[in-house]
């Protein structure tokens, strides 16, 4: 099962992949309480889901893409990828984020999660923004 989104920002590439683009940078993630990257695996804890390991794929700063699969979790996980793009457009830019996972029974938590976290992202952005 794939969740996919598609968000435009009001904010440049640049902004928005100076948050996504910091593999332990958490501010984004709701329920997100500590995080920490050792250069190829990120782990954080979030209420509600526990404790999780997510292996970064690729990283490429100038393309403004991640990919990332989280192979450690307490959830019946049997497979997951994800990818994030950022691209820049006219004043602002998109985010294209799509996850691939398995069982079909935890899309809707993933789903929500992607919704969280864009809604998080829309709050940071405008609060820079304002500054």
């Amino acid at each position: 099962m794939s969740v996919k989104f598609d968000h435009q920002f009001n904010a440049s590439a640049n902004e928005l992949w100076a948050i996504l683009g910091t593999p332990d940078r958490i501010d984004w993630v709701p329920g997100a309480t500590s995080c920490t990257f050792d250069g190829s695996v990120r782990s954080l804890s979030l209420l509600g889901a526990g404790d999780i390991k997510e292996r970064i794929l690729s990283h490429d700063n100038d393309a403004r893409t991640m990919e990332y699969s989280c192979f450690q979790t307490l959830a019946p996980l049997k497979s997951h990828h994800a990818s994030i793009h950022v691209i820049s457009e006219g004043n602002g830019c998109r985010l294209l984020w799509e996850t691939s996972v398995t069982p079909i029974e935890i899309e809707t938590f993933i789903r929500t999660s992607m919704e969280g976290c864009i809604e998080k992202l829309t709050e940071i952005l405008s609060q820079a923004d304002s500054q």
